[in-house]
């Protein structure tokens, strides 16, 4: 299972319960104008295939009214859950938001310090003042992208184009993981490079 509920947390050291709330309502909008009810099935392909039984919270009309800008909504959406399949698929958590001009959305990570490589030592010495937690360490980046409703080409593409856009940080080392979500399947689309 993969409930949205679970961005309403302030567990996650990259997203505060708020934005997981907000990211979590804009993922509930998309999968809802796309015709979905809690209980959809997502599937997940690249990395490994699966499939998750999607839930999700109640959205109101004010959602809806607040979620008008279906680009946002579908990237804001995008990025709910792919902040959950990067726990879920990738074993690393969002540890910050990236900035502009990175190629990348996230900054993924977890509190584990034995075993750092190099490039994960350079990369969290880097962001330390950005981190401001001793205790975590950078493992990777995260680029996520969202369609409301799209084909396979598309969603390949999308991929492609997510993938040569995390070339801009690819000095750091680190890997890079692109998650593509679709909302009228549901699909994500999950590459790591």
């Amino acid at each position: 299972m993969l409930d949205l509920n679970d961005l309403d947390t302030d567990d996650i050291p990259g997203v505060d319960r708020q934005k997981g709330n907000d990211l979590a309502k804009a993922a509930a909008v998309c999968l809802e104008f796309q015709g979905h009810a809690p209980g959809a099935q997502l599937t997940v392909r690249g990395m490994s295939d699966g499939r998750y039984t999607l839930t999700w919270p109640l959205v109101t009309a004010q959602n809806w009214r607040s979620r008008a800008d279906e680009v946002e909504s579908t990237e804001d959406g995008a990025a709910g859950i792919s902040i959950l399949l990067a726990i879920r698929q990738i074993g690393y958590a969002v540890i910050a938001r990236s900035r502009r001009g990175t190629g990348v959305d996230y900054w993924l990570g977890n509190d584990d310090n034995s075993s750092v490589t190099t490039a994960e030592r350079e990369m969290t010495d880097e962001m330390r003042d950005w981190l401001q937690d001793d205790s975590l360490v950078v493992r990777g980046r995260m680029e996520v992208s969202g369609i409301l409703q799209g084909s396979d080409s598309e969603i390949r593409g999308r991929v492609r184009s997510k993938l040569g856009q995390a070339d801009r940080s690819d000095a750091t080392g680190l890997p890079i993981y692109v998650i593509v979500v679709e909302f009228s399947q549901p699909l994500a689309e999950v590459r790591k490079r």
